[in-house]
């Protein structure tokens, strides 16, 4: 027992020489905050976001196959807004919204490996046309978690040989979608994808196992840039405006004066969040989780480390995804929360704070950003606008201190298929009843409305 403290304490100090450990959360006293004070630059985009997973339904699908598997509650038809998107075109023009970010799904269009489904592909193409004559610009996904059942048999992003799969597909959506597309995401936070799959195992295809999780997310990152660059070689390439859609989730320290909450939350924040910042301003794609102990010793912890000079430039924008911070406290064994922190239906709180410090870390890569998701899970309704003043005014206060954000879509356009959680989260605008397929706008997404609606009145 006393060998097995002494180990202990060692590898404490271990982790904490590799890893500085240094309080960061910041937190803003909302009584003496003017939520309506904001302002935005001329031209800025405001938009809303879904995926083709969440908000088609009835898709052949890794994911699919998953609900099954871990009886999760089925998709189904989720919005059924595969069949209903021309008509939701009238939801975006009620919310005053300039653009709509959605995905494609590739099991759609590719259904077997080298088989393009031409009548997927007009699909989404009119649906694009539909969206331009009503005066919405398309920000396009590529990738939103979801995988054809072929590529999910070879491995998916576990084997570097599999991502010329992914270019192949992207490269021919773009040739038939490149004149009715303003912007292009080519994955939906990779690192989440990995964390989700290859760590919690809450996402296909549930593996713990964090060396590959390593190579997973560096196969990633490699599989943007080398799409990226395939993008840019074809004809109207030059002129797309190509991105990727990165999740900041700060994971810090519930109790700021324990090294064990400090130590685990910069594992995780690193995995997470920053190894990608990183990768895209400087071209280094560190992945560490543990310490510099040798992986034979401790076969549970990664590091892998790679360069690829080319990074930095393989981004016209960055796409910035952020809902909250995650207070880890070692001794309870889960998240926890300040004092007065207004809890959402998701573990996490109301953070506007951590919104504000994301925008300024991703600006380091020294791209324009886009704010591709935010937005609340919040069923009752009585949230909602407190979420929306607050994070808005704390992208109103980045953009005055000088960081380059040009448009902010909130998410979700409507109620949809949330994954592991399935109906139960409700980050809609829209309400939706699933059986009778309805659409509402709540109460609380006024907000949003009238947010942009000042902004137009003052542009």
């Amino acid at each position: 027992m006393l060998l097995r403290k002494k180990i202990m304490k060692k590898f404490l100090l271990f982790l904490t020489l590799t890893f500085p450990l240094l309080s960061i959360e910041l937190r803003w006293d909302w009584n003496k905050i003017n939520t309506e004070e904001v302002s935005f630059p001329k031209n800025f985009i405001w938009g809303v976001s879904t995926s083709s997973h969440q908000v088609e339904g009835n898709c052949y699908n890794n994911w699919t196959l998953w609900e099954k598997y871990k009886k999760y509650e089925p998709s189904g038809t989720a919005c059924d807004h595969y069949n209903r998107c021309h008509e939701d075109i009238a939801l975006l023009k009620q919310l005053g919204v300039d653009s709509y970010r959605f995905s494609v799904e590739w099991s759609r269009i590719e259904p077997q490996q080298g088989v393009f489904n031409e009548v997927e592909i007009k699909h989404y193409r009119d649906y694009c046309i539909a969206l331009k004559n009503a005066g919405i610009k398309v920000m396009l996904t590529m990738h939103h978690f979801t995988n054809p059942v072929w590529f999910e048999n070879k491995g998916a992003f576990e084997k570097e040989e599999n991502i010329q799969h992914f270019v192949n597909f992207c490269t021919k959506v773009f040739e038939e979608l490149h004149d009715v597309v303003d912007f292009w995401i080519t994955i939906n936070e990779p690192a989440i994808y990995m964390f989700q799959g290859y760590v919690r195992t809450v996402f296909p295809p549930g593996k713990t196992n964090l060396p590959k999780a390593s190579q997973v997310l560096w196969h990633l990152m490699l599989a943007h840039c080398r799409v990226y660059k395939a993008i840019k070689q074809l004809p109207a390439g030059q002129d797309a405006k190509i991105g990727i859609a990165h999740n900041i989730l700060q994971f810090e320290a519930f109790r700021e004066n324990n090294l064990l909450d400090k130590v685990i939350s910069k594992n995780y924040r690193n995995i997470v969040s920053d190894c990608v910042v990183e990768f895209f301003k400087t071209g280094k794609f560190n992945f560490k989780f543990g310490s510099e102990l040798s992986p034979t010793q401790l076969p549970y912890f990664a590091n892998f480390e790679i360069y690829y000079p080319d990074a930095p430039e393989c981004l016209d924008f960055f796409g910035l995804n952020y809902y909250s911070n995650v207070l880890l406290n070692v001794l309870k064994g889960s998240e926890d929360y300040r004092e007065g922190d207004i809890r959402t239906d998701m573990p996490y709180a109301i953070y506007a704070e951590g919104f504000y410090r994301a925008i300024k870390q991703v600006s380091e890569v020294g791209k324009p950003i886009y704010i591709t998701e935010n937005g609340i899970p919040d069923a009752k309704d009585d949230r909602r606008a407190t979420w929306i003043k607050r994070y808005t005014y704390a992208m109103s206060q980045a953009i005055a201190e000088g960081y380059d954000v040009r448009g902010f879509f909130y998410w979700s356009l409507m109620d949809n298929y949330e994954w592991d959680f399935g109906y139960y989260q409700k980050f809609g605008l829209f309400e939706v009843d699933f059986k009778s397929q309805e659409r509402k706008l709540r109460q609380g997404s006024l907000a949003f409305v009238d947010i942009i609606k000042k902004y137009k009145e003052l542009n």
